[in-house]
């Protein structure tokens, strides 16, 4: 059975929200014995530049002003840290990444008298924090000093050693305090989280006690508010605090689903990816891989749209993709029909309106400066090509940090426009053109990948203040080499392409004059067009 459009049993209030997805790959489970951790921002509207904090010191009594990443409103003031590490993006010197996605939850757990909100507490973290643990340290202990306003949160929080899913939320208005729980994924495990809280009964799980930390009240503020009656040993985080029901397996576990599917036979959790079996057993929290996962592999699967599966977008007979195909679905997601029921699109993990994406590769074997990679890029991950931007950079390409460009400022120096000005070209005649991106894309990325090994042992053989030197010029040199190419490509799309005809090319890439081509429609858009009697025989 092919995904094309289904009645909509749940309610919808959250389903707007369903933004971002994060992968989680342990040193056992990747090619190279990194950490690899990635997230797609997803949010209309946002605009994605590649944030950079500098490393510095303060003095006593230095107060650091607190501005909600959402909303861009002053909260507050707390005390600055004495230090201050170096960060882009949303990697650090040390080569610390998090990521997050937001699952909402009990709406009466949301303090909106606190401080902090997650995107505020990642990049503090990342300023203060130089391994994973002291990562989840910094972040709770803000977060039970000047209180938490957003809704439940999953973080992934990496180091070149150790992966962690973190779990938060706010303990209700005026509380100043939160619930959380952070387990360390086991080494050889790959772990995912995309808008449903993902942590069950931890204590089940089997973790060394090391492996397992916990807020004083995670389970006794339950209680306080009658949600949980068990034992300690019964309790189950997301049960309680972020129940997944229809909306939150459909449209986001469906998303860890096809992941683990790609690299393990998960047929047996397909029911509880489908949402509508309430007994379906439950996926785990985590899984072993079939093989070793390569930074390339993750980056593919940052692009996926559950391709091999029931919920497959790439359907040809379907309407919604549209003449050519796309395997995106116009928003929103969920749609009142003519006869007044709710239906629904399925939400994949590569999608239109993602702002910025990233795989983050951290390798331990290296020094700091030249272990952490931030493959990042601006627009839907299938759309771009990851470009290496090494942690100890800093000074950022200009494409990535445009000075003038914004959400409604456009930009030709700017890789968030650039991208999407191609995107949105490739979108609505996604068969026809998709395949120039595409190659674009994987010779690019090749490109890259192939130059790492090179990279690195040239920086390897120099003083580390060279070598990061060295390592900055590489990432501004690649940024640009990715403008160029896109620039190149966008001007390909509408030359080649135009007037929905083909204009042929010569082996050294210059278009032949004359005549072009008129390929029509997609075969199996002809026969759909002839069966239903929209065209007239001669």
């Amino acid at each position: 059975m092919k995904a094309k459009l289904f009645l909509a049993v749940f309610l919808t209030s959250a389903a707007e929200a369903m933004g971002c997805t994060n992968f989680i790959v342990t040193p056992g489970a990747s090619a190279d014995g990194s950490t690899i951790c990635t997230y797609n921002a997803d949010d209309y509207g946002m605009f994605g530049d590649l944030c950079f904090y500098p490393a510095a010191r303060h003095g006593r009594g230095h107060l650091r002003d607190i501005v909600s990443w959402d909303t861009h409103v002053w909260t507050g003031a707390i005390p600055e840290a004495e230090e201050t590490y170096s960060v882009i993006g949303n990697i650090n010197e040390f080569q610390v990444t998090i990521g997050e996605t937001t699952y909402g939850g009990r709406n009466e757990m949301i303090d909106t008298t606190g401080m902090l909100d997650y995107g505020t507490l990642i990049y503090l973290a990342l300023q203060r924090s130089k391994t994973a643990r002291e990562a989840i340290s910094v972040m709770t202990t803000l977060a039970e000093t000047y209180g938490y306003n957003s809704s439940g949160e999953t973080f992934s929080i990496c180091d070149p050693r150790e992966a962690w899913i973190m779990e938060m939320m706010g303990r209700g208005p005026g509380s100043k305090g939160v619930v959380w729980v952070a387990l360390r994924v086991p080494d050889g495990m790959i772990c995912a989280h995309a808008n449903q809280s993902r942590i069950g009964n931890y204590s089940k799980l089997g973790l060394p006690k090391e492996d397992v930390l916990t807020s004083k009240h995670v389970i006794s503020y339950a209680r306080q508010m009658g949600w949980f009656k068990g034992k300690d040993s019964e309790f189950s985080w997301k049960e309680v605090y972020a129940h997944p029901d229809m909306e939150g397996r459909r449209f986001c576990d469906a998303r860890v689903w096809s992941f683990f599917s790609h690299h393990a036979d998960m047929k047996a959790y397909e029911p509880w990816a489908l949402g509508r079996d309430e007994n379906a057993q439950d996926m785990p929290l985590w899984i072993r891989p079939d093989k070793k996962l390569s930074v390339h592999d993750v980056m593919m699967d940052m692009r996926d749209h559950y391709e091999g599966t029931q919920l497959s977008l790439a359907d040809t007979s379907s309407l919604a993709g549209g003449v050519w195909q796309m395997p995106y679905r116009a928003t929103p997601l969920v749609f009142k029909g003519d006869d007044g029921k709710e239906y629904f699109w399925e939400r994949p993990t590569s999608t239109q309106q993602t702002a910025f994406t990233f795989v983050s590769q951290m390798r331990a074997n290296l020094p700091n400066h030249i272990g952490g990679v931030l493959w990042f890029g601006n627009d839907d991950a299938n759309m771009i090509a990851y470009t290496p931007i090494y942690c100890s950079s800093t000074r950022r390409p200009t494409c990535f940090a445009t000075p003038g460009a914004d959400a409604t400022t456009f930009s030709y120096a700017n890789a968030f426009w650039v991208c999407n000005w191609v995107s949105n070209m490739v979108y609505p005649r996604y068969s026809a053109l998709f395949p120039d991106l595409e190659a674009a894309r994987d010779a690019l990325e090749a490109d890259f990948l192939s130059r790492q090994a090179e990279i690195e042992a040239e920086a390897a053989k120099m003083q580390p203040e060279e070598a990061k030197r060295f390592l900055n010029d590489y990432t501004i040199a690649a940024a640009d080499k990715m403008m160029s190419t896109w620039h190149e490509l966008a001007t390909l799309l509408i030359v080649k392409h135009n007037d929905m005809a083909l204009r042929r090319q010569n082996p050294d890439g210059t278009f032949k004059k004359g005549r072009v081509s008129r390929p029509g429609y997609p075969a199996a858009v002809r026969r759909l067009l002839i069966n239903k009697g929209e065209v007239e025989a001669l």
